[in-house]
């Protein structure tokens, strides 16, 4: 049976530290270009050329996330490995693999999907109730329709703010129990319980790491997602060490 510890924000400014230092003893930053930028520029591209994927174009950007933390179980492997002493490499990350329990894994990892086709499919409906009727044929239409236009107001208003509560959700169903999952033979049930356990005891904590990720995932797209490379694996390892000190 897991306990639950409090924690504060001296806690979540020492995950980070420690995550730093994982990713650069490990730098996996080749790993993410390689997987992010060919999603991320595919998408991109479809959605410049007026295609069917304009209106779904933020959304799925930012929808990258919330499958995320099944996305860094090979970093927190990384970061297990190297708390525990051994020896480890970038092809640590594949190992996972073959984890003893990589089923519970990938059934976490149906279960995120899930939640992303959902947030994909809510979102192209608010984009139908608000601004679907407008002429949108390009990426400066639809700026301009969003900024503009009291359709695209509420396309902002709507958007950010059911895009927040899945981001919600995904925390406090994964911020313990996808490290959980690596760290100990446990069924993806009790993994969700003990994440939610933990969120309900460190409400404020647990919310300003949200606000956290948000934030250097916010400040890493904006060079061209350039920055998600070394954001992104900051955070998988910053993760772990935080699960570490949430879960006794």
């Amino acid at each position: 049976m897991a306990t639950i510890r409090r924690i504060g924000t001296a806690d979540l400014r020492a995950a980070l530290r420690e995550g730093w230092q994982d990713f650069r003893a490990i730098p996996t930053q080749l790993i993410f270009l390689c997987i992010l930028y060919p999603i991320v520029g595919l998408v991109a591209a479809r959605a410049v050329s007026g295609g069917d994927l304009l209106p779904l174009l933020w959304p799925l950007i930012a929808g990258l996330s919330l499958v995320g933390p099944v996305a860094a179980v090979g970093l927190y492997e990384i970061s297990r490995r190297r708390e525990a002493g051994e020896q480890v490499s970038w092809l640590t990350a594949f190992s996972v693999l073959r984890h003893p329990n990589l089923a519970n894994i990938v059934m976490l990892g149906i279960l995120l999907m899930a939640i992303f086709v959902a947030w994909v499919g809510v979102a192209h409906w608010i984009w139908n109730t608000t601004i679907g009727e407008l002429p949108v044929a390009s990426l400066g239409d639809m700026a301009d329709a969003a900024f503009t236009t009291p359709e695209g107001h509420r396309l902002l208003l709507l958007g950010n703010g059911v895009g927040f509560l899945f981001a919600v959700v995904v925390l406090v169903l994964t911020v313990v129990s996808a490290p959980m999952l690596i760290d100990r033979n446990v069924g993806i049930g009790p993994a969700i319980g003990t994440s939610i356990q933990a969120c309900l005891a460190n409400p404020g904590p647990m919310a300003l790491w949200g606000l956290i990720v948000a934030a250097l995932l916010a400040i890493g797209s904006i060079p061209a997602f350039i920055g998600l490379a070394i954001v992104m694996p900051v955070l998988g390892h910053a993760t772990w060490h935080l699960y570490r000190r949430v879960v006794a």
